[in-house]
């Protein structure tokens, strides 16, 4: 390799950094690596597919094949349909990024690790509050699915942060993910031809626009502060506002049937629709958004309802009434 400071013949500086992004393979991931091959800091990037940290060999050798000072972790995966079933999820997103910060200790050129957490890991309660911060307890903190995962992946990355004070680490909780091109459990539910709805509940729901996360996760990446941050669309909307909007008829179910039809969907294969995203569309959930926003200088280029709307022309979908979409 040539010497720092020196220049490329693409112009950029071959001291600059060098970035290894895992879960290269998913529509963030994609476009995640094709933001930062933008930056002229950036002297490389490397992709890999997430299932890649699944496995210790693999990717301890692309570790010390590619001697990155970055790391962006972007492997956990939402869906247990795409990761080949739960038990193969679990072992994905828990033991794969134990493999993964267990190679990433002994980089000793690594100094800085992003990894893409999700708003998840507050759970969901009848008693939570308006808005999470980071710093919020959960009150009834997730017990399966996702939600848990995530919570003891962040269990591991904290573990690696006490081992390796060198190293920054940057944890990003996102809203559910909304825009072109973008699929996920929550939105294959609120697409469905006729959505299940719990009778006496209108919860309020956050999502993020997909290019406003990957801004969130270059800024990280590329020199924002250490620490643990909300990202999401400003404002919330009531699931009931939502399903009028994306065009979907709603059918109540008796609060205590919600979870037997939950599970009724997911075993037919319709939708990945877990437990937790059945108390996520009875209770809601919000993030306090203005750590991020005074640390890292991310503001939302999409409101939530900005997101939805983006999602729903990409999908070709329609409200109930055009005349609502002034609404958005």
């Amino acid at each position: 390799m040539a010497g720092a400071g020196r220049t490329r013949a693409d112009g950029k500086p071959s001291g600059g950094r060098r970035v290894l992004v895992i879960g290269a393979d998913s529509r963030l991931g994609r476009s995640v690596v094709e933001a930062l091959r933008e930056q002229g800091r950036v002297r490389f990037v490397a992709g890999a597919d997430g299932a890649d940290a699944s496995g210790s060999p693999a990717i301890a050798r692309l570790i010390a094949d590619t001697d990155p000072d970055t790391v962006v972790h972007l492997g956990l995966e939402p869906r247990p349909s795409r990761a080949g079933g739960r038990a193969a999820m679990k072992e994905r997103n828990v033991i794969g990024t134990m493999q993964l910060l267990a190679a990433a200790s002994r980089a000793p050129g690594l100094k800085r690790l992003v990894v893409k957490s999700s708003g998840a890991v507050y759970g969901c309660a009848p008693r939570d509050p308006a808005l999470f911060a980071e710093d919020t307890p959960p009150h009834l903190p997730p017990t399966s699915g996702y939600g848990k995962d995530v919570a003891e992946a962040e269990g591991y990355v904290r573990g690696f942060a006490r081992r390796r004070p060198d190293v920054a680490v940057s944890v990003l909780r996102f809203a559910p993910f909304a825009g072109p091109g973008v699929a996920s459990p929550l939105l294959d539910y609120l697409t469905l031809p006729l959505v299940p709805t719990v009778l006496g509940f209108d919860p309020r729901l956050q999502f993020v626009h997909i290019d406003d996360a990957v801004r969130a996760l270059v800024l990280a990446a590329l020199g924002g502060h250490p620490g643990i941050y909300n990202v999401a669309g400003d404002g919330a909307m009531p699931l009931s506002q939502i399903t009028r909007r994306l065009g979907r008829p709603t059918l109540p179910v008796l609060s205590f049937g919600a979870g037997f039809f939950g599970s009724l969907i997911r075993r037919a294969g319709i939708v990945d629709f877990t437990p937790d995203q059945v108390a996520m569309v009875r209770y809601g959930r919000v993030l306090d958004t203005a750590r991020v926003k005074e640390r890292l200088g991310w503001e939302a280029g999409y409101t939530t309802a900005d997101a939805l709307r983006a999602h729903a022309e990409a999908a070709g979908l329609k409200p109930v009434a055009p005349g609502w979409t002034k609404g958005y």
